[in-house]
Formats: C-alpha cells, structure tokens, sequence
C-alpha cells in the first residue's frame, strides 16, 4: 500500500478527544442508569409504560435519517461535489430539528399525563439523560449551521474536509447514544 492510498482518519484530533469526552460522560449516566434501576427494579419495570413510544420511534427515525444525510454529504465532499455536500447537510439539519420539536411535544405529552420528576427514580432518570442528550444535539445542530455556512463559503474540498468529517463524527456519535437511550426507556424492560 503506497502513501497515497492509506486514508486519513476522518476528522480531526479535537473532536476525537471531544467524542472520547462524549462518550465517557455516558458510561458514567449509564452506570447511574443500571445502579438506579438495580435499586429500583419496579419503578424501571412501570415506568416506560407511561412514555410515548410513538415519539422515541419517531425520533430514532428521524436521527438516523440524519444521520445518513451526514454519511452521503461525506461521501460527496470526497468526490468534490460541493452543492451536493451542502444539500445533504441542509437535509440533516433539517432532519436533525425534528429531535428537539419532537421532544419538546412529547415532554409536554409527559408532563400533562403527570410524567415528572416527582413521579419517581425512573423519571428522573430518563429526564436527566434526554435532557442531557437534547443538549449535545443542539450543539451538533450548531455544527452543522457552521459545516453548511463553511461549505457556502469554499472552505471544504476533496483535498480538505476534515471539518465536515468532524461534525458528521459527532452527529454519528449523537446517534449512537440515542440509540443506547432509546432501547433502554422505550424499548427493554
């Protein structure tokens, strides 16, 4: 294999040491996760009945969807098609908004069935990791704001994306840990 072949690692050391980060952060909430419901076990047996699984379904749809957008804007910055890069950008942000309009109805759903911290350790749980989790998306939802303003300005070619690479990364990484919530507060029991 000659240099030219061998492919860099996507994206950048920095948002490497940031997914590390991200990822650290929720093996200890999911410790508190698995602790809680070892010392909880009927409150985490009850309490996803009184979720909307129509509203984690309908997120996880529309992260993935994202998701792929992000993969396709890749793969076309590679191949040097800038305005396809950008549409598939634009098509995961607007995907990716979703996720936070979905939540905001469904926990306003919860709230008027009575679903609220006070209702117990499960509760307080879920509301701390999708919280927790709405908030690294809006920071992945700023960075796709920046990879589509940067694409509209030249800034990414097929010699140079590594910043698009960066923010798909994160927005992958976004993914897998809704994935992780979403299977344990909507679908395991």
């Amino acid at each position: 294999m000659t240099a030219s072949e061998v492919r860099a690692v996507p994206g950048n050391t920095g948002i490497w040491v940031g997914i590390f980060c991200v990822l650290v952060e929720y093996l200890l909430l999911l410790a508190v996760y698995f602790i809680a419901k070892a010392h909880n076990p009927e409150a985490f047996e009850l309490g996803p009945d009184k979720l909307a699984d129509s509203a984690g379904l309908a997120i996880t749809l529309l992260l993935l969807s994202s998701g792929y957008a992000m993969l396709k804007a890749v793969q076309a910055i590679r191949r040097d098609a800038v305005r396809a890069a950008l549409r598939w950008v634009v098509t995961a942000f607007v995907l990716g908004l979703g996720y936070p309009l979905i939540k905001l109805i469904e926990f306003r759903w919860n709230l008027a069935q009575g679903v609220n911290v006070e209702g117990g350790v499960f509760y307080t749980v879920y509301y701390y990791l999708t919280l927790n989790h709405l908030v690294h998306v809006f920071w992945g939802l700023l960075g796709l704001i920046w990879v589509a303003l940067r694409l509209l300005g030249g800034a990414y070619s097929a010699a140079d994306h590594r910043g698009l690479e960066a923010a798909a990364l994160y927005w992958h990484t976004t993914d897998l840990i809704w994935l992780a919530l979403f299977s344990l507060f909507y679908v395991l029991r």
